[in-house]
């Protein structure tokens, strides 16, 4: 028995001292260094008394030690459970207690908001700064460089990833070995990478695009990565001659057509930009074109799946589309009633099935049976239609899910906050159009009789209990929502009326 991802992403690399990682003062960590920061991270779980298929939840920032984590969970056979930096304790709990995390990773100035969480749970507290001390660099610094790599199946899972549902509750995705090493294989293929690349990486890694795509990819194509600790305008115009990919979202291209200094010259060592995270407008496949000769590659994926389609690497990159199945991976568009399959050309609901398919919702089996359906395919909330050339058009979600600078939104959430406030009857949040971060936050508010509500106080109320990117943007007062016949709020209708919000004129 083997440990297939460890062994294909990562154990290839042992005792080579080629470049992975260059950093923003310009020091480079070797295949080798990582490996080793790994193995000594694996002995201290070890120590923690942390057994294959626990879990390990960490909160810090993008650094080398961070991802470093990921390897070393990998290799102890931990179930590795990266969260947004910009969660709050409150959301922070509940991942904690549903997750039933063994240990909490988090940076050295959230111990004290997240260790009453860790000593209710009963998880053990450790901390990680940005410049690699803390508590478990402590426990590392005398663990040896070598680790004898635990056993695990395809079958095994590897990560968790949380998606939040409509209703509110949160859902721990459970991806297998499986998932994430025939993604990473897939994409690493299709996309022609090889050790002669060098990635742009300014995503964060706490999601499945900086994370299982990017750092996957390099991995196994043994490319460096350029790892800037976010998207710096100033440091991508500058490292841009030294690479040959980009992976971002939307916003990273509207912000380099925005300055005078990203020209043709400056991209013309470039071979590949993908975008990725929520939709790129027409308007800036056609820009982006016309100021550097690329067509930046667009591609479809989920937390649930990894990525399921891609433009072509080779061959045309339809705007507005998000290209083919990747290889392995099967697309159909379906009724959302019946479940039957619709003919081409017709808008359904998309389902995917493929070894990149999650293996359910953590302790959720009746949400997993309501989505993932016993073929195998899973139901992925998105409606799409497949036009005659075989390209994929995603064209709206079932749900209310709202995607804002690539990260995930959940109406129902800001709504209860909402709705708790002060003079609020009732409320209604809605993803409307923003130039920058595809969509945005606005939220629709009902006022008590007689009551005369403080828009401003409540905007700050409601941000202490979430993530910035969920804060709303825009508060607006109506006398009533709309309501169709049974009563349901129309929210179509609202982002209909607030389409126009944020548009550039």
């Amino acid at each position: 028995m083997t440990n297939p991802l460890y062994d294909t992403l990562f154990g290839q690399h042992q005792g080579k001292t080629t470049p992975f990682l260059e950093l923003g003062d310009g020091t480079v960590i070797t295949h080798k260094d990582y490996l080793q920061l790994a193995a000594q991270y694996a002995h201290v779980f070890k120590k923690l008394s942390v057994q294959p298929g626990d879990r390990v939840a960490v909160q810090i920032g993008k650094s080398p030690q961070a991802l470093a984590l990921y390897a070393a969970c990998v290799q102890a056979g931990i179930v590795f459970l990266p969260l947004n930096t910009a969660y709050t304790a409150d959301e922070i709990s509940y991942f904690i207690e549903n997750s039933g995390a063994r240990v909490i990773i988090c940076d050295g100035k959230r111990s004290g908001t997240l260790q009453p969480i860790a000593e209710a749970t009963g998880a053990i507290l450790e901390t990680m700064n940005n410049d690699g001390s803390g508590s478990f660099a402590l426990h590392a610094e005398a663990m040896p460089t070598v680790y004898a790599t635990t056993d695990r199946s395809e079958d095994d899972l590897a990560a968790f990833l949380y998606t939040s549902g409509t209703t509110g509750r949160s859902k721990g995705a459970m991806l297998t070995q499986r998932n994430l090493l025939s993604n990473s294989q897939a994409l690493t293929k299709e996309w022609s990478f090889t050790s002669d690349d060098v990635l742009l990486h300014a995503l964060p890694i706490f999601h499945t695009h900086g994370l299982f795509v990017a750092t996957n990819i390099s991995l196994l194509a043994g490319s460096k990565i350029i790892f800037m600790q976010k998207f710096d305008l100033d440091v991508i115009i500058e490292q841009m001659p030294n690479a040959t990919t980009m992976m971002g979202v939307p916003t990273f291209y509207t912000r380099l057509l925005e300055d005078e200094r990203f020209t043709k010259k400056v991209a013309a060592h470039m071979r590949l930009f993908v975008s990725g995270s929520a939709p790129l407008l027409a308007e800036t496949h056609a820009l982006f074109e016309e100021r550097t000769g690329h067509r930046i590659l667009e591609r479809y994926g989920m937390t649930e799946t990894n990525m399921n389609t891609s433009n072509p690497y080779t061959g045309e990159r339809r705007a507005g589309t998000v290209g083919f199945p990747l290889p392995g991976v099967e697309i159909k568009i379906t009724d959302s009633k019946t479940g039957a399959t619709l003919p081409q050309g017709v808008i359904g609901e998309i389902e995917v099935r493929g070894p990149n398919v999650f293996k359910g919702y953590w302790q959720m089996p009746e949400k997993t049976s309501e989505e993932l359906r016993e073929d195998g395919f899973f139901i992925t909330g998105d409606l799409g239609r497949i036009d005659e050339d075989g390209y994929l058009h995603i064209v709206g979600r079932n749900k209310d899910l709202i995607i804002s600078g690539g990260y995930n939104i959940y109406p129902k959430e800001i709504e209860l906050l909402l709705d708790d406030e002060e003079g609020v009857l009732e409320s209604a949040v809605v993803g409307v159009p923003h130039p920058d971060f595809g969509e945005t936050v606005v939220g629709v508010l009902v006022a008590e009789t007689g009551a005369d509500l403080d828009l401003d106080a409540i905007k700050n109320n409601v941000g202490i209990s979430l993530a910035r990117f969920k804060h709303p943007q825009k508060l607006v007062v109506l006398p009533e929502l709309p309501r169709n016949t049974m009563g349901k709020v129309q929210k179509k209708a609202l982002r209909e009326e607030y389409k126009d919000l944020f548009a550039t004129t």
